[in-house]
């Protein structure tokens, strides 16, 4: 155990120097075939380590930055997601598509986080929810994306975690509870809930927008 933290804690201040210069990195390392970088990844070349670090940023921060509340948060995912890329790359199949993998990982890392950090979030089960009834036409399902994912992040973190898991990573009500350790009850009312919310929070900026715009 030891061994593994002074392992974790060396790679978190690797990781945290390179997450302060991520953006001057294609200037440093040459990039090399694909195959090759995991090649020098299972070698623990660091190099090739930082390289792949550095290829998959901004695709695992995006990730991360879903999951979590703050950057400080999602920075420290990322690394404890790299961390177990690089002690699991052995398991990956290269015949496979290699983001699906680095994907499954960071989710598992990020709810692994979730967890730990804020159990009392999803403690209280909720399994007579009422489903909801709503008539009016789906505005989620016309929400420009990104701005979609602005208005999840104002949501409670409870119900940020179903919506991100089941509307946007394609999760099912069944994986959601194994995964964040509620039940499949829970997950419903809380993805039930978190799309009222969000239409709550659309319509009230829909509502300031006009106020503005009237006066």
């Amino acid at each position: 155990m030891p061994e593994f933290l002074f392992l974790r804690n060396l790679t978190c201040l690797i990781f945290r120097t390179l997450f302060r210069y991520a953006p001057f990195m294609a200037q440093k390392l040459q990039i090399q075939p694909f195959s090759e970088l995991l090649a020098g990844c299972l070698r623990q070349h660091r190099r090739s380590q930082e390289e792949l670090y550095r290829q998959f940023y901004g695709y695992a921060m995006s990730i991360c930055l879903r999951y979590t509340q703050t950057q400080d948060e999602a920075a420290e995912v990322l690394n404890d997601g790299f961390l177990k890329v690089f002690t699991k790359l052995n398991q990956y199949d290269s015949t496979q598509p290699f983001k699906p993998w680095l994907r499954r990982i960071l989710i598992n890392t990020a709810t692994d986080y979730y967890r730990q950090a804020l159990p009392h979030y999803y403690q209280k089960d909720l399994e007579a929810a009422e489903q909801e009834k709503s008539q009016e036409a789906d505005a989620l399902s016309m929400m420009n994306y990104a701005y979609l994912l602005t208005l999840v992040k104002q949501l409670s973190p409870a119900y940020q975690a179903v919506f991100n898991l089941y509307v946007i990573d394609g999760y099912n009500h069944d994986e959601i509870a194994n995964q964040l350790g509620i039940s499949v009850g829970t997950s419903k009312s809380n993805l039930a809930r978190a799309r009222e919310n969000l239409r709550q929070l659309l319509r009230k900026k829909t509502n300031d927008e006009y106020g503005r715009l009237a006066r």
